[in-house]
């Protein structure tokens, strides 16, 4: 009868209960990771970025005279010399030829309120300044600008990128901004059709300035176009 007893007893003892192991737990930690990371990018997207900075925008500084930038371009090329443009002017023209105009089937609570080109030591940024049902929102995207040099002559190619993040990450290439957020590359897929819109619209210009110009350099506040072809200096040798 004890023995019974004993038997009871040890079936009803309950079962030791194993610990948990390391994978679960890393698997939590990196999904609160993700979420936070999440709500830290739609914070920064959700927020415009700072234009104050970008010449031409302040509304006192839009009464300057306009420069014509097509005739400036065009005599550039025939005469053989090179024309600087400082970023405000490249704004001021900007706001005094285009009409800014959202389409689409948001129009109705999109408005798109300005374009503005904020130049940089290698790179320039395009911007595209929006209200989203009466907020304002920000994108922009990067270009920078690689010219190689053959015995066919001179090719500019435009690179829709910022370059690196940083030199020890070459990949991926900083594409932009939403917002006041850096993204990569890639997410300019979702806003290409727009900056491809607005390219479409200056045709003769792009032409002038990105085609036929042999040398582009882009500069803090200023972009320079060269249409002169570089001498080769030869040595003497002997």
């Amino acid at each position: 009868m004890p023995a019974e007893n004993k038997d009871q007893e040890n079936d009803n003892t309950p079962a030791a209960v194993k610990p948990r192991g390391c994978f679960p737990r890393l698997i939590v930690l990196l999904l609160l990771l993700f979420a936070v990371g999440l709500g830290f990018s739609i914070h920064y997207m959700a927020q415009p970025q700072y234009l104050g900075d970008i010449q031409g925008y302040a509304p006192d500084s839009r009464a300057l005279l306009r420069r014509d930038l097509r005739m400036m371009l065009q005599t550039s090329l025939d005469r053989s010399y090179p024309v600087t443009l400082t970023e405000g002017e490249i704004n001021q023209w900007l706001l005094g030829v285009l009409k800014v105009k959202q389409g689409g089937l948001l129009a109705d609570r999109v408005s798109l309120d300005g374009v503005w080109v904020r130049l940089e030591d290698g790179r320039a940024e395009v911007v595209l300044e929006r209200k989203v049902m009466g907020k304002p929102f920000t994108v922009s995207m990067f270009v920078t600008i690689e010219q190689t040099e053959s015995e066919k002559g001179a090719k500019t190619v435009v690179q829709f990128h910022g370059g690196p993040y940083h030199e020890y990450l070459p990949f991926p290439k900083c594409g932009g901004r939403f917002g006041k957020l850096l993204v990569p590359q890639g997410f300019l897929l979702l806003v290409m059709p727009s900056f491809k819109h607005l390219a479409a619209m200056f045709p003769e210009e792009f032409r002038l300035g990105f085609e036929e110009m042999t040398r582009i350099e882009i500069h803090d506040g200023r972009l320079t176009l060269d249409p002169r072809v570089p001498t080769k200096t030869v040595t003497d040798t002997h």
